[in-house]
């Protein structure tokens, strides 16, 4: 599934990371402290190989199945991989999920919270774990509404006994990003959580300047998906 020569995906992933690093610049902050999960979602692994070649190691999908598909074969040779899950996850998927992925970016709902508690027991995989915020509060799209967040965290802390560590939050497409990215902020905060999962293609550089620890960025990287 490429959609263009190996040269031109290194070339736009050198271009992210040069904005990453000058949109952390610009907001006074450290680049390293921004994190870039090029998300690699429905490109096969020949796609994804030039990308670890250039020495990105941190990834993101959206999906159990495929990244049980293509992940396993690529990290017998990139044993250092960080794999982030950034699309929803079915409470039946929870077991093969804790196999493959070291960040679940996508808790959303109490049953899920509920299912990693009592699966993660049985494996010696402790996956890092992010809620997810539906800031706009779209019906069609996951996450926690953000008046029921800072319960949803507490419980998912207290009663399932699971280290919330992360937000993440998908603005709507139809809206200015900002205030959403300043909402999880402040949900964040108010729940000493540090790591901020948000900023796609093409808002990256506004979520950087509101406080992103993590932008996933897909399209600017492996460019248009077929």
């Amino acid at each position: 599934m490429t959609e263009a020569p190996e040269s031109s995906v290194v070339a736009r992933l050198v271009a992210v990371r040069e904005a990453v690093a000058r949109s952390a610049v610009d907001a006074e902050r450290d680049p390293a402290t921004v994190t870039l999960v090029a998300v690699s979602k429905t490109f096969d692994a020949p796609d994804i190989v030039p990308v670890l070649e250039a020495s990105q190691r941190v990834f993101g999908e959206n999906r159990v199945q495929e990244s049980k598909d293509k992940w396993p074969g690529l990290r017998e040779t990139y044993p250092d991989v960080e794999l982030h899950l950034i699309g929803p996850l079915q409470s039946n998927k929870v077991r093969e999920a804790l196999q493959i992925f070291d960040v679940i970016e996508t808790v959303d709902r109490e049953s899920l919270a509920a299912e990693l508690a009592k699966e993660m027991p049985k494996t010696d995989r402790r996956p890092a774990l992010y809620v997810q915020v539906n800031t706009g509060e779209e019906e069609q799209k996951a996450g926690i509404a953000p008046a029921e967040a800072d319960a949803f965290i507490r419980r998912c802390r207290e009663v399932h006994g699971l280290a919330i560590t992360g937000l993440m939050c998908i603005p709507p497409a139809d809206e200015p990003p900002s205030p959403h990215f300043a909402l999880l902020s402040k949900i964040a905060a108010r729940n000493g959580i540090a790591v901020l999962s948000m900023g796609m293609s093409a808002d990256f550089e506004e979520a950087i300047q509101l406080g992103a620890t993590h932008v996933r960025v897909g399209s600017a990287i492996f460019g248009v998906r077929g």
